[in-house]
C-alpha cells in the first residue's frame, strides 16, 4: 500500500470548500474524474457507516475514523458493495481493508490549504493521481467563485 498526497491552496474559507468537497450539487462535479457516477452517501458519524458509489450501487463501504468539520476527516474503507451486498470478508477486500482516505484543511489567513492523502495499491496510482489532480483544480474553481 502506498500512500498518495495532494494539496491546493485555495482562496476561500475552510467552510465554503468542506461545502463543495461534500455537497449533494457539487461532489459529483470534482470526483467524475474517478467514475462519471460518483456519489457518496454517508451518515457523517463516526464510526457510521460512508458509501462511495456509483450510479448502481456499487462502490466502496467506508466508516469515518475521524471528523472535525470543517478541517478534518479521516475515511477507513472497510470493503466493496455490489448488488446491495457489503463484502468486507473476501481477500480481495482483506488485502486492502483499512486503506485511509484524508482531507485537511488548514488556514492560511486569508487562503486555506486543502490537503489530501490517500492510501492505495500501486495498480491504482495512474487513477487517483489523474483524479486527485484535475479533482481538486475544479474544487479551486467552484469555492473561489463568488
Amino acid at each position: 500500500m502506498e500512500t498518495l498526497s495532494y494539496e491546493k491552496e485555495i482562496n476561500a474559507s475552510s467552510q465554503k470548500i468542506w461545502d463543495v468537497l461534500w455537497g449533494a450539487e457539487t461532489y459529483n462535479q470534482w470526483t467524475r474524474f474517478f467514475n462519471p457516477d460518483s456519489a457518496m452517501k454517508s451518515d457523517w458519524k463516526v464510526g457510521g457507516k460512508t458509501y462511495f458509489v456509483n450510479a448502481n450501487g456499487e462502490g466502496m463501504v467506508s466508516t469515518i475514523e475521524s471528523l472535525n468539520e470543517p478541517n478534518e476527516v479521516i475515511f477507513k474503507h472497510l470493503g466493496f458493495v455490489k448488488d446491495g451486498v457489503e463484502d468486507t470478508q473476501s481477500k480481495e477486500v482483506v488485502d486492502w481493508q483499512g486503506a485511509h482516505e484524508k482531507y485537511f484543511l488548514i488556514d492560511l489567513g486569508g487562503k486555506t490549504k486543502l490537503h489530501v492523502e490517500v492510501q492505495v495499491d500501486s495498480e491504482w496510482k495512474d487513477d487517483m493521481n489523474n483524479g486527485f489532480t484535475k479533482g481538486l483544480e475544479v474544487i479551486k474553481n467552484l469555492a473561489e467563485q463568488s
